[in-house]
């Protein structure tokens, strides 16, 4: 699994001009790669030009140069769920592109030896609320290379955009939130997510207010947030007539709407039914975030429900994660009076993110008080499995700094649901961690359907991990150790992960974004 570069022209360059060098040598990742694409546009023309000297003196035969790529990934188990090829194959990537898939034998600057690996469309997460630095390396590691923030989001698109540009070792997007458009307009400047009692969870929004939430959701939209996202949990006090609102915005846009239901448990499922009627009077596609974790018990009924619905053409969708436990914010509205009875458990299920203690009657109190993320211990395996391996399902993280889930999602599917219990084919959990999530988004954001395959134009994101051996590190109590067996990680063409390390250096990650007002 080592890369073998090409050698000659790099050392003559390299020789002759001490500002080139190779790649993976510590300097500038912009400069790094304006120098080698020189480099290499040199080293091509070099190559034509010696070819046609030699053939018009009659030292060899005339004909094409032989086709060379940046980058060729060569021997591996290429798995693409969108042709369903399954398959080993050769994959010449140039310019951050998939430019040939094919069985024989190809000419790169670069190899990587896949041999022994799957070759997979890189991961894509739906739903990421973490983007500290460790965190996204984690997710690296884990074999993303698309991440986007949809079920909470964002009130200013561009100032998210903008913060992150040029900083992220993965492609990102996020969605205009209807929690922080909502906690803007009725005056909270609470963070994450609204405290119970504070009128952006509590209060029932005017018609005027309404009207402005809908003005700041389309004007999220025109500057290119990739949806519309929901925490109808978190904002218990807000209307249908509110919801339907925002839906009708979001459909103006074609944007997906992710929800997080304002049901738990057995409510999930009438909670279910109301969403699917508001985004069908609005004609807006819904897209319904951690099934497992919202309808626990009943998981299996509401996905039934979904099914059903899809099957009477409404346009909704359905994600989980493979996880028993959830996390949120202890001060949220889903802890006020009555979440014993609600969630069915006690102090003793939750469990404080920054130090891994369980609770108890005065440690809940105090934390209620003070503010952080909890986690809640609220499922049983059988549920979870189930879920995970129904065909509807697609994955996503729901990664928070304390949880596994940030740190170990895909890896846990493909070591403990794909070879430990045989739940699922490979094919089809790498369609649920790729090619499912990027066709959700495709209708608005163009973007997404040059990624989560392998095919000629494709982008040239991809993870290569080696089916015996990959594995979830994250635990409850060790939730920042990184997941194993994912051996190389490319983004746009760019290794992030490389022989199973990550590469600082390397900052490839590129925004996602709907076509704006102004494009």
């Amino acid at each position: 699994m080592a890369v073998r570069t090409t050698s000659s022209f790099r050392n003559f360059f390299s020789a002759t001009h001490h500002g080139i060098w190779p790649v993976g040598s510590g300097r500038s990742g912009s400069t790094r790669i304006g120098v080698v694409a020189t480099v290499r546009r040199c080293r091509r023309l070099l190559t034509l030009t010696l070819s046609i000297a030699l053939a018009l003196c009659g030292l060899v035969d005339a004909k094409e140069p032989e086709e060379r790529f940046d980058l060729v990934v060569r021997g591996g188990r290429v798995i693409d769920p969108a042709s369903g090829l399954d398959g080993v194959r050769q994959i010449g990537i140039t310019d951050g592109v998939i430019r040939k898939v094919a069985t024989g034998t190809l000419v790169g600057d670069e190899l990587i030896d896949a041999q022994g690996l799957v070759v997979s469309p890189g991961f894509i997460d739906l739903h990421q609320h973490a983007w500290d630095d460790e965190s996204l390396w984690l997710k690296v590691r884990d074999g993303v290379t698309s991440s986007f923030e949809l079920e909470v989001g964002t009130a200013n698109v561009n100032q998210w955009y903008q913060e992150r540009t040029g900083r992220l070792p993965l492609h990102f997007g996020v969605s205009v939130g209807h929690i922080p458009v909502r906690m803007k307009v009725l005056g909270d400047d609470g963070d994450f997510l609204p405290p119970a009692r504070s009128r952006a969870s509590a209060a029932v929004a005017t018609e005027e207010e309404i009207a402005r939430m809908a003005e700041e959701v389309r004007r999220g939209l025109s500057a290119g947030a990739v949806a519309v996202g929901f925490g109808w949990a978190y904002t218990p006090a807000a209307t249908d007539e509110e919801i339907l609102a925002m839906f009708r915005v979001a459909a103006e846009h074609h944007a997906t709407c992710h929800m997080h239901l304002r049901g738990r448990g057995p409510t999930a499922i009438p909670a279910a039914a109301d969403a699917v009627r508001l985004a069908a009077q609005a004609g807006a596609a819904l897209h319904i975030v951690h099934a497992q974790s919202t309808a626990a018990a009943v998981t299996d009924e509401l996905l039934r429900a979904i099914a059903d619905w899809q099957g009477a053409g409404r346009d909704v969708s359905v994600e989980v994660y493979p996880w028993t436990a959830g996390m949120t914010e202890i001060r949220s509205a889903l802890f006020s009076e009555g979440w014993q009875q609600r969630l069915g458990i006690g102090f003793g299920e939750l469990q404080w993110g920054a130090t891994g203690e369980r609770l108890n009657e005065e440690s809940f109190g105090r934390y209620r008080q003070e503010g952080g993320l909890v986690i809640a211990h609220f499922n049983r395996p059988a549920v979870v499995n189930a879920a995970v391996h129904h065909p509807l399902t697609m994955i996503a993280s729901d990664g928070l700094v304390g949880h596994p889930r940030n740190a170990g999602t895909y890896a846990r599917v493909l070591a403990h649901h794909v070879r430990d219990l045989a739940g699922i084919d490979l094919m089809t959990a790498i369609a649920k961690l790729s090619w499912w999530p990027a066709r959700r988004l495709e209708a608005r954001v163009p973007a997404m359907r040059q990624k989560g395959r392998i095919a000629v134009g494709a982008d040239a994101d991809l993870t290569l991990f080696d089916p015996d051996t990959v594995r979830e590190g994250a635990t409850y109590e060790a939730p920042q150790s990184p997941s194993q067996g994912i051996a190389w990680v490319l983004v746009g063409g760019k290794a992030v992960v490389r022989e199973n390390l990550p590469v600082l250096s390397e900052l490839p990650g590129l925004a996602i974004r709907a076509p704006s007002a102004s494009d």
